[in-house]
């Protein structure tokens, strides 16, 4: 009976150890499974997917763009050129008016009076000298019969040469005055479009005045002044009259393109040192006045055609440490990183001088994963892929 409860305890015991060996089996052979799973992955994950374009090559028309403001071709600011109290405003402000409209007018009762004791000076002038004229004429017949002294026709002279000049002198008064009167009316020296009144009816004016009653602009052609630096103003020498007859393009504040185009008109006579860029001026038709001072626009210019370019997207080229790299997708899918020259950028493109040759791949998503020599999966540039999805919305 013991030798029986023996073996069935054996027969237990072994049972056991063999389900543990199973178990130890079975454990290591998922383990060895999920090394070889986690393997694959690994080999997966060492060979990265990028997003690639081939290097194409066209004419381009290189373009330049500057920031320009407008101003008037002509900007009169209207002063008063006598003192009074004004009374009237003839014109409206911010509208169209013409070369000799008046727009304003001084109370000008005190320089009528004036005109007018001028103008009697001039009557009382002139009997004096018409006095002396007489005096002299019956002197010098007499002095021809020595029934006078010297003296006295050198007296009868002198008495008509001054009454004369009296007379021209009371003569000038009136001319002045009477422009001092003509000044108590304010017209515009162009024709333009004038601002707002900048003083009231009843101010005082004058000369002396700080601030003038307005301004008149001629806007029909207008200026848009542009900064160039001096390596374009270098460029733009050598092109000589070429220049002048280059095609400008307005785009507005609102991004829209103006319809007339302009050309260049005048430069100022030096570079700015503080700056290093020389003031150019452009003019553009404006006849329905649509363009006003104090705008701001960009100027845009095709300065000239480059043959056989190569383009890439901007998005393919890395700035490190001042140089420019690109890394491009060898036939063997193996990555070559490449210092390149680049030139002008054309839109989203960038222009390469030097590096590259036509029909090579090169990365344009997913340069930040690959590094010279790493073997790669490429596959086509796709520009919406980039893009940021919109969030779905949301159930009620």
């Amino acid at each position: 009976m013991q030798k029986a409860n023996h073996l069935i305890k054996c027969s237990r015991a072994n049972r056991h150890v063999s389900g543990l060996l199973t178990a130890v089996v079975l454990l290591s052979m998922a383990m060895a499974l999920g090394a070889c799973r986690k393997e694959e992955k690994a080999a997966v994950a060492m060979v990265p997917v990028v997003e690639t374009v081939t290097v194409t090559q066209k004419d381009v028309p290189v373009k330049k763009e500057w920031i320009g403001v407008l101003d008037g071709m002509v900007n009169a600011t209207i002063r008063a050129q006598v003192s009074g109290y004004l009374t009237r405003q003839n014109y409206l402000e911010g509208q169209p008016v013409k070369k000799g409209q008046v727009l304003f007018e001084i109370d000008p009762r005190s320089f009528q009076a004036s005109l007018n004791k001028a103008k009697a000076q001039v009557s009382q002038q002139k009997a004096r000298h018409e006095q002396a004229k007489a005096n002299l004429g019956r002197i010098k017949p007499l002095a021809a019969k020595n029934a006078v002294s010297q003296k006295d026709l050198d007296d009868a002279i002198g008495m008509e040469l001054s009454a004369s000049s009296s007379v021209e002198a009371a003569q000038a008064a009136v001319e002045e005055a009477q422009l001092n009167l003509e000044f108590t009316k304010i017209t515009s020296p162009v024709n333009g479009i004038a601002g707002f009144a900048k003083t009231q009816i009843g101010d005082l004016v004058g000369p002396s005045a700080q601030e003038e009653l307005t301004s008149v602009s001629t806007l029909d052609p207008i200026k848009v002044y542009i900064n160039i630096s001096e390596r374009e103003y270098l460029n733009a020498a050598e092109a000589g009259k070429q220049i002048e007859e280059l095609p400008l393009e307005l785009i507005l504040g609102n991004g829209s393109i103006y319809p007339h185009q302009g050309h260049f008109a005048m430069m100022d006579r030096q570079i700015d040192p503080t700056t290093g860029t020389m003031k150019i001026g452009t003019l553009f038709p404006n006849k329905d006045n649509i363009l006003r001072p104090g705008q701001y626009g960009r100027i845009r210019a095709t300065v000239r055609v480059k043959q056989g370019a190569l383009l890439i997207p901007q998005r393919a080229v890395t700035e490190l440490q001042g140089k420019h790299l690109v890394a491009v997708v060898g036939a063997d899918n193996k990555i070559d990183v490449r210092p390149v020259q680049v030139g002008e950028r054309i839109g989203s493109e960038w222009i390469i001088d030097k590096g590259l040759n036509p029909g090579e791949q090169v990365v344009a998503e997913g340069t930040q994963k690959v590094r010279a020599g790493m073997t790669v999966t490429p596959k086509a540039f796709s520009p919406d892929a980039t893009t940021v999805a919109p969030a779905p919305a949301k159930k009620e």
